[in-house]
């Protein structure tokens, strides 16, 4: 490679076409393809790592904690789930729908390593996610208070294609991260997809959220265009025999 062209490629930020034009340089005084493969090979190593390279910030400012996948999901250890089913959603039909994804069970069933493998599937799929605790997102909700930024904390939650709030269970919450918890569920009713998993039936979430007609309008959006999955197997942590 000549300096002209390095300098041009570095200029031009084809850092993947940098890498490989030895490479196929040295492939092509062997070979002698044509100019019009020979461009699409480069065109098509820098695609993919342009690819790679978007996918790994989509996962990065999606903060999910491990990747789990369903290729690597212990289903044999958990009768309490059909692998069927989980692979059915994980065709991700229900995000273009704008439908909502609840895992139900106890704690170590392997919820959150489920709803997980779904997030990162749409996040290799383009599109955008976020993995939030649900203790963070009510802490969250509640500084938005002390500066008035809960608009925007809302408005950037909303934003999301795949919402997966993970670990929603008995809180101690005020009035206030109530009904900011409501208003955010209510902007992506029918707009957007929310992942949730809890450990707290549907009819728990009345003694956990409170206020008992906001409670039923959230449960009536939330279930209105929603896949429940419930897993009542064994906890995955539990030492082996």
């Amino acid at each position: 490679m000549d300096d002209d062209l390095d300098q041009l490629l570095k200029n031009l930020k084809l850092k993947r076409m940098h890498q490989v034009l030895d490479r196929e340089l040295a492939r092509a005084t062997e070979l002698h393809p044509s100019y019009g493969e020979f461009l699409a090979r480069l065109l098509r190593e820098e695609y993919q790592y342009r690819k790679e390279r978007s996918l790994e910030y989509r996962i990065e400012l999606a903060g999910l904690p491990e990747r789990w996948s369903l290729d690597t999901f212990p289903f044999d250890r958990q009768p309490g789930v059909r692998a069927a089913t989980l692979r059915q959603l994980a065709e991700l039909d229900f995000i273009p729908q704008n439908q909502n994804l609840v895992f139900i069970g106890p704690t170590g069933v392997g919820k959150t390593g489920l709803a997980s493998a779904i997030l990162l599937k749409a996040l290799q799929n383009g599109y955008r996610g976020l993995f939030i605790k649900a203790q963070d997102l009510f802490d969250e909700m509640y500084a938005s208070l002390a500066d008035r930024s809960t608009r925007a904390l809302l408005k950037r939650l909303v934003h999301y294609d795949v919402l997966l709030i993970d670990e929603m269970g008995y809180l101690n919450l005020r009035p206030e991260q109530t009904n900011i918890f409501f208003k955010l569920m209510e902007d992506r009713y029918g707009r957007k997809s929310t992942l949730l998993t809890t450990n707290l039936d549907y009819d728990d979430w009345y003694a956990f959220l409170g206020r008992k007609e906001m409670v039923a309008a959230l449960l009536d959006r939330l279930r209105h265009r929603c896949h429940t999955v419930r897993i009542d197997g064994p906890s995955l942590r539990a030492p082996s025999p």
